[in-house]
């Protein structure tokens, strides 16, 4: 018989699965565009020992306006994991969340792009 070596977990320390961030969840309250701009409402929230570590690293991330994609990039972890803790943060008021997309389907109830922007990215890919 064959022995087959034995799978051994990961167990480098400081090893934080994803789904132990957001505590099991997978979807989160709002699912934000990746391009969503994120910003922290107050500076100092990022020293708030009320906050989960990762909260605070976003909020001091978030100092200045940055998109939902930065976010999950410059903490390296799924975006689908940087959307449950940015949904967490916006229902506590510790971020706003400017969402182009989701502000335009409550305006128009239509997703459909904006002409004048897709006309401008095309011309800026076309300068390129």
């Amino acid at each position: 018989m064959t022995a087959f070596p034995q799978h051994e977990p990961d167990t480098a320390p400081g090893l934080v699965r994803p789904y132990a961030r957001t505590r099991g969840r997978t979807r989160p309250a709002q699912n934000y565009a990746l391009e969503a701009l994120v910003m922290t409402l107050d500076p100092r929230t990022a020293e708030d020992p009320d906050l989960t570590p990762e909260h605070r690293e976003i909020a001091a991330l978030c100092r200045y306006s940055m998109s939902v994609a930065e976010v999950s990039a410059l903490l390296g972890i799924p975006v689908g994991v940087a959307r449950v803790l940015l949904g967490d943060m916006a229902s506590m008021g510790v971020i706003s969340v400017h969402d182009h997309m989701a502000d335009q389907l409550a305006v128009s109830g239509d997703l459909r792009p904006d002409t004048a922007l897709m006309e401008r990215v095309l011309h800026g890919l076309q300068r390129l």
